[in-house]
């Protein structure tokens, strides 16, 4: 996945999520650093299980209707449950979760849900279809960050175990997105009496960031933005997969600390290294080492205003065929994976591996010859302190740049702050841009932005019109419902765009865990990263 809630953050705005030491700490300030040893998992001295781990934060607020970034969508997952939800690391098909079954209209316009009998809050209180009702309807009037994943949706209770998601027109991607934990169901009595209310007025935060109101496998101990938080058990847990772990430390510490403390025994997982630190771990450890959701692309700008180079389609064929994709792989390192298209490997309506762009440098050099340019020269920007999985744009950069050299483009490089760099790239200014789009839910719809007209096309200056019949293709395929034949559309889509758009997706970083031998049950998920409640000890 627009400039709302987690685009701010991750896309539209794109701050430095993984900008790895930019909100970081070395596990210390208010809350303190943990004393829970990782050896065996037991909490010093008291025989309790606890499970300490090592992120960079990216953490606002624990209250679910708020929240948005990867901190703490961790957080979220933990503590709240959501109607919907995915099994492990698959994200190609939503499965129950509060919700015992779930069906879309044949017009992808209604979902229907029928709640799970059993299911209760942390207080013993049952899970009804009014705290449902509430929460959903809290998330979108309150115009918190992930207020728009509700946008356009009514939400009822036609019945005491029943719920109804309403859009205005069709949206097939409601049951990927209700498994996002911005969309965790409160216990509105709980959350009314601490200031929670549907709408711009609510005062609940500062009571959620210090207590739970859910009914997730873990429980809010403490709370700190910039030193660490601790989960507990949720002793009265209902669901049959109770979790391990009595504690779970989550603390805010720069990549190279994280390295050493899950070297030295002082943390179980360390969720933000790099291809370079994690090379060379002790056969101790384990390493996990998985394409992540985040896609790197190039984008050529289509106004001519801006550059009557870029906006050459001779020209974009020309760096699309340019570009040696084998040779950026090997600067991401192992586990990463090209991008066939825009929409990331995991997920539905993806490319095949073999579908994507391969270097063709005299292909290349015919192109430019045919754009009627000679020996052009064209800027590349991008940030200058951003990294995405650990993976610094600069070297990315240079690579891009002695690859178009050899095909007769001569491009500048102009990195700049991640403000200034921004400001270019929100406002479609840049001439040719290197920059990544993680999704805000797992559902090949939220890659339609990268259409003309759309937020995406608009920042490359691929505006409505430029392309009709890929437009109203877009259209088409936002509408369909079933999986198999969206998982077709979406494919056929991005074919097309492959050969018609200003965007060249180049590479899927990978994403590093590592753990300490004894932690069981890790999947990286592209929504909220890692679900604790899944890990075990052995």
């Amino acid at each position: 996945m627009a400039t709302r809630s987690r685009r701010l953050a991750t896309k539209a705005a794109l701050l430095p999520v993984m900008l790895t030491g930019a909100l970081a700490l070395a596990a210390c300030s208010g809350g303190g650093s943990s004393t829970a040893p990782a050896s065996g998992g037991a909490g010093a001295g008291s025989g309790a299980k606890t499970l300490v781990i090592d992120t960079s934060f990216d953490l606002k607020t624990a209250d679910p209707g708020r929240t948005y970034e990867p901190t703490g969508l961790i957080i979220g997952k933990a503590t709240y449950e959501t109607l919907l939800t995915f099994d492990g690391a698959d994200v190609t098909k939503p499965v129950p979760a509060l919700a015992e079954s779930y069906e879309l209209s044949g017009d992808g316009k209604t979902v229907t849900l029928k709640l799970r009998p059993g299911a209760t809050f942390s207080d013993g209180s049952p899970v009804t279809a009014e705290d449902v009702v509430f929460s959903l309807n809290r998330v979108r009037d309150m115009k918190g960050s992930p207020s728009f994943l509700l946008d356009g949706v009514e939400v009822a209770s036609p019945g005491a175990d029943t719920v109804t998601l309403t859009s205005a027109k069709p949206n097939p991607a409601l049951p990927y997105i209700l498994p996002n934990p911005g969309l965790g169901i409160l216990n509105s009595k709980v959350a009314k009496a601490n200031g929670a209310t549907a709408d711009a007025s609510d005062k609940a935060e500062k009571y959620l960031n210090s207590a739970s109101a859910g009914s997730g496998p873990y429980m809010i101990e403490s709370f700190n933005l910039t030193g660490q938080v601790v989960l507990k058990k949720n002793t009265n847990y209902w669901g049959q997969n109770k979790p391990v772990y009595d504690k779970v430390v989550l603390r805010n510490v720069e990549a190279a600390t994280q390295r050493l403390n899950v070297q030295r025994g002082d943390s179980h997982v360390a969720l933000n290294l790099s291809g370079d630190q994690v090379a060379n771990m002790p056969a101790t450890l384990q390493v996990k080492k998985t394409p992540s959701a985040n896609m790197i692309f190039l984008l050529n700008s289509q106004n001519p205003k801006i550059s009557k180079i870029t906006s050459n389609p001779k020209f974009v064929e020309a760096v699309r065929k340019g570009v040696d994709y084998k040779g950026l792989l090997e600067l991401a390192g192992e586990g990463s994976v090209q991008a066939p298209g825009v929409i990331p490997s995991m997920m539905l309506g993806a490319l095949p591996p073999d579908a994507g762009a391969t270097r063709d440098v005299e292909g290349a050099k015919a192109a430019l010859k045919e754009s009627g340019l000679t020996n052009p020269t064209v800027k590349l920007e991008y940030p200058s302190e951003l990294t995405v999985n650990g993976l610094s744009f600069q070297p990315l950069a240079e690579r891009i740049q002695a690859n178009l050299k050899e095909v007769g483009i001569t491009v500048d490089l102009t990195p700049a702050p991640v403000t200034t760099a921004l400001d270019n790239y929100r406002n479609g200014k840049e001439e040719m841009g290197l920059w990544y789009w993680g999704p805000d839910y797992p559902d090949p719809s939220d890659y339609l932005v990268f259409l003309p007209g759309k937020l995406v096309g608009l920042r490359a200056g691929w505006a409505e019109g430029a392309d009709t019949a890929l437009e109203a293709e877009g259209e088409r395929v936002a509408a369909i419902v079933g999986d198999d034949k969206r998982k077709t559309a979406y494919a056929d889509l991005q074919t097309k765009l492959n050969a018609q758009s200003p965007f060249i997706p180049l590479i899927q970083p990978t994403q590093n865990i590592v753990t300490a031998a004894s932690v069981t049950g890790l999947e990286y998920h592209p929504v909220w990263t890692v679900d604790v409640a899944d890990l075990g000890a052995r």
